[in-house]
């Protein structure tokens, strides 16, 4: 069993609110009056690059098999 409530029937509505306001007014008085920024102008570097294509899970692919086939290659063979 269970109880539904709504949200505007919980007790701590009231101080819910008052908390939410006090705590959005010391947010904007803490807030420095300077623009904030989105680092826009820091981002030049990754104005010419592409996408990652279609096709890479194939590079992830062979990357893997050449790690796999270095390993069996060096690894010592036990020979009984």
């Amino acid at each position: 069993m269970g109880i539904m409530i709504n949200k505007e029937d919980d007790k701590n509505n009231d101080l819910e609110q008052r908390i939410s306001a006090d705590l959005r007014a010391r947010a904007v008085k803490t807030a420095p009056d300077t623009e904030v920024t989105d680092f826009e102008n820091d981002s030049e570097y990754v104005r010419d690059t592409k996408k990652t294509g279609r096709f890479a899970w194939v590079w992830i692919v062979l990357v893997v098999l050449a790690i796999i086939s270095l390993v069996i290659i060096f690894m010592p063979v036990s020979r009984d």
